[in-house]
């Protein structure tokens, strides 16, 4: 029986909130970055439950613009963080991560809130190939509403008994992980408080990944 991770891409794989902040810092100075980050972070999940059919180009210019507007600022570049995101780095552990795991035969898949485009550039960023994508403009539907794993299932044919999901918000992809019964494993990167629901496991970051996995689901 195939076994299936599957991952959210942004704060996970890549370094999502080094590569908003760097922009933020860039467009509206290195002294109001940390607070527009945190204001950012409001914004998009409110942005996305407004209108899903938004592709995530959409969101992030519709962020930045309202960003801009608090601050003031007017913006001569609107797809700015848009532009920016195909060069936002992985975490430095996250492409040997997944490529143990496609050694110890694991099948791999992305569920992502965003478009095509903007996840391919990622993925040629981590270097390591995954057989299943799953973005938000093309379900128009975005975590953590259920669709992303809804499609997955449909479209992988997985069981679900031999998959895990691997998170590094709570939010997003733990949530509603649980509330579908599945196992997940949260990448608590920035040392949150534990929260419900739980995970079955919880990491600071990927290095012990394939060891979990394994733990999670033998062979």
């Amino acid at each position: 029986m195939e076994r299936w991770a599957t991952f959210d891409c942004y704060g996970t794989l890549i370094d999502w909130n080094g590569g908003i902040r760097a922009e933020l810092a860039r467009v509206f100075g290195e002294n109001a970055a940390e607070r527009l980050l945190a204001r950012y972070h409001e914004l998009e999940p409110q942005i996305e439950r407004e209108d899903p059919s938004r592709s995530y180009r959409v969101v992030l210019r519709e962020a930045l613009r309202r960003l801009g507007a608090e601050e003031g600022v007017e913006l001569s570049h609107p797809d700015a963080l848009a532009r920016s995101l195909p060069g936002w780095p992985p975490f430095p552990e996250a492409p040997g991560a997944l490529g143990e795991l496609r050694v110890r035969g694991w099948r791999l898949a992305i569920l992502s809130n965003t478009d095509p485009d903007l996840l391919a550039a990622s993925i040629h960023e981590i270097g390591v190939p995954v057989d299943l994508r799953v973005v938000a403009s093309e379900l128009g539907s975005y975590k953590p509403a259920h669709a992303h794993w809804e499609h997955f299932f449909a479209e992988s044919g997985a069981d679900r008994e031999h998959h895990v999901h691997v998170a590094a918000s709570h939010f997003h992809d733990i949530v509603p992980a649980s509330e579908l019964g599945l196992r997940s494993v949260w990448i608590n990167r920035l040392g949150e408080t534990r929260i419900e629901p739980r995970p079955a496991r919880e990491l600071r970051d990927l290095t012990q990944l394939p060891e979990v996995l394994d733990e999670l689901v033998p062979a």
